[in-house]
C-alpha cells in the first residue's frame, strides 16, 4: 500500500492491476508519439484549456487519444501534472470510448503522481467502473469520495447508486441513498434504474410511488426506467397510469422518442401488441429501437408473421439498420412460426448482409429452431460451429428435441455438457430420464431414479430444464 504524496487517500492493491507494475504512462504511450499526426507545435502552442479539451474530446478512438495523451505529457508536463482537469477530460474520453480499464489507468496514475481528484473526477469514474460491474473497486472509489468530502454531492450519489446497482450491492445503494436526507432527481433515478436493471421491478415502482409522494415531477429518464420496471412485472394497470405520467413529461423529439420506446416494451411484455402498435404508429420518428421493441414484442407472444411483416417493413425505411437484439427477435419469431429455411436465410442475412456477428442468443435460436423441426443433426453442427461455449439454454433447447424426438445417444451427449455446467442440478436427470422413458428404456430410466435418490433429490412434478427460448 503506497501513500499518495500530498494526498490521504491511498492507492489499493486492485487498483494497481490496472497498471503495469513497472510502466508509467510516458513509456507505455512513447511508441505511439512518433506515429501521431498532431504537430508538435500544435499543443505547444494551446495556451486555454478549452481548446485542449475540445482536442481530447474529439477523439474517435483510443489510439488517437493515447497519441494526444502521451503529447500533452511530453510538451506540457508541469501543467498535466499538477492540474486534475487535463486527466478528468482524458478519464472522461477513455470512458466514452468504451474503454474503463484505460480510463481506470489513467486515474492510477493520476493518484501516483500526487494529483488529487474532485468533484468532476469521481463521477467520471464512478461512471466508468460501473461498465466493469467490479464491487472492490466500487467500495474503493466509495472510499475516495468520503475521503474527498463528495458524499453529499449529488452527481457522486447518483454515481454510487447505480454503481452498487449495477453490482447487486443493493444494501449499499439503500444505504447511499438514505444518507442524504435531500437527495435530488438525480438519485431517485439512479436507485430506480438500478432496482430496474438489477431484476427488483416491484422495488423499483414502489420507490417511483415514493417519489411521486415526496413532490418529485419525473423527467424521461424516471419515466423510462419505471416503464421498464412495470413491463417486467406485467403489472398492465399500473402501465396505463405510467402512460398518463409520459404525456405529462414529454420534452423533446429525441426524450420522447426513449419513452415512447419503453412504452411500447413495456406493453408488448404485458401482452396488449395492440396498445404497443398503438404507440409505435402515432410516432413521428422511430429508430432501431422502436422496430425492435414491436418486433421482439410480436415474437414474444408467438405472432411470427406480425414480427416478420414488421422486419420488412423496418429495412424499407431509410436511415435505420437492424442491430443483434433485432435479429434476436426475428429468429424467435421463425422458432415460434417452424420457420426453417427462413431461420436459415435471417442468419446468414445477419452475417452477410448487415456484417453483424452472432452471439450466444442468436445461436440459441437455431438450435433452437432446427431440434424442434427433428434437424438434430443440423443443431448439433451449429452447436460445435459456435465461436463460444453453449449455455444451459442452448444445451437444454437440444435435450428438450432429444426428447421430442426420443434420440437417446444425443440426448446423453447433451446431457454430459449440462452435467459439466451444473453439477448440482437435478434437472437434466429428470429430463435424461423422461427421454429413456419415451424410447422404453427401462432399465436406464431406474438407473436415473437411482441416482436421485443417492443424491437425496426428487423429481419435482411440471419441472424441467429450460427446453426452448420461448
Amino acid at each position: 500500500m503506497n501513500t499518495i504524496p500530498s494526498f490521504p487517500v491511498k492507492i489499493s492493491t486492485s487498483l494497481y492491476m490496472y497498471v503495469q507494475p513497472t510502466s508509467r504512462l510516458t513509456n507505455a504511450l512513447s511508441a505511439t508519439v512518433r506515429a501521431t499526426q498532431i504537430p508538435t507545435r500544435t499543443l505547444c502552442h494551446l495556451d486555454c484549456a478549452t481548446t485542449i479539451a475540445i482536442h481530447i474530446n474529439s477523439c474517435t478512438n483510443i489510439l488517437h487519444l493515447g497519441q494526444i495523451q502521451a503529447r500533452l505529457i511530453r510538451t506540457r508536463f508541469q501543467d498535466f501534472y499538477t492540474a486534475p482537469f487535463y486527466w478528468n477530460i482524458i478519464i472522461r474520453s477513455y470512458t466514452r470510448l468504451d474503454s474503463p480499464k484505460r480510463a481506470i489507468q489513467v486515474f492510477v496514475e493520476m493518484m501516483r503522481d500526487g494529483v488529487a481528484g474532485d468533484e468532476y473526477t469521481m463521477p467520471i469514474m464512478l461512471k466508468a467502473v460501473s461498465h466493469i460491474s467490479n464491487y472492490i473497486l466500487a467500495k474503493q472509489l466509495h472510499g475516495h469520495v468520503l475521503k474527498l468530502g463528495l458524499s453529499a454531492n449529488m452527481y457522486c450519489e447518483s454515481g454510487l447508486i447505480s454503481l452498487y446497482a449495477k453490482t447487486c450491492e443493493f444494501k449499499n445503494a439503500w444505504k447511499v441513498f438514505g444518507e442524504n436526507s435531500e437527495s435530488m432527481l438525480g438519485s431517485w433515478n439512479a436507485m430506480i434504474s438500478g432496482m430496474a436493471q438489477g431484476g427488483r421491478a416491484k422495488e423499483a415502482v414502489d420507490i417511483f410511488m415514493e417519489l411521486k409522494k415526496a413532490g418529485f415531477r419525473p423527467d424521461d429518464v424516471t419515466m423510462v426506467s419505471a416503464t421498464s420496471a412495470c413491463g417486467n412485472l406485467g403489472d398492465l394497470s399500473l402501465g396505463l397510469q405510467l402512460h398518463k405520467c409520459v404525456v405529462q413529461v414529454r420534452v423533446d423529439e429525441k426524450c420522447d422518442m426513449l419513452m415512447m420506446n419503453s412504452l411500447i416494451d413495456m406493453y408488448g411484455k404485458c401482452g396488449r401488441m395492440d396498445l404497443a402498435h398503438r404507440v409505435f404508429s402515432g410516432m413521428r420518428k422511430r429508430n432501431v429501437s422502436s422496430w425492435t421493441s414491436v418486433i421482439v414484442g410480436y415474437a414474444l407472444h408467438g405472432h411470427a408473421k406480425e414480427a416478420l411483416e414488421s422486419f420488412h417493413c423496418m429495412r424499407r425505411e431509410a436511415g435505420v439498420r437492424p442491430n443483434h437484439v433485432t435479429f434476436v427477435g426475428v429468429l424467435s419469431a421463425c422458432v415460434h412460426g417452424g420457420n426453417v429455411e427462413e431461420g436459415k436465410h435471417y442468419f446468414r442475412m445477419m452475417k452477410n448482409e448487415y456484417k453483424i456477428m452472432p452471439m450466444l442468443q442468436h445461436y440459441g435460436c437455431m438450435v433452437d429452431l432446427l431440434g424442434r423441426v427433428g434437424l438434430l443433426e443440423e443443431a448439433r453442427e451449429m452447436i460445435e460451429g459456435m465461436p463460444m461455449k453453449a449455455n444451459v439454454v442452448v444445451w437444454g433447447c437440444l435435450m428438450g428435441a432429444c426428447e421430442k424426438h426420443r434420440n437417446v445417444k444425443m440426448g446423453e451427449w447433451a446431457a454430459k455438457h449440462l452435467q459439466e455446467l451444473e453439477p448440482w442440478s437435478d434437472g437434466v436427470y429428470v429430463v435424461l430420464s423422461n427421454i429413456y422413458a419415451s424410447s422404453g428404456h427401462w432399465d436406464d430410466v431406474e438407473r436415473m431414479r437411482d441416482i436421485l435418490k443417492e443424491r437425496k433429490l426428487c423429481k419435482v412434478p411440471a419441472f424441467s430444464l429450460p427446453t426452448s427460448l420461448d
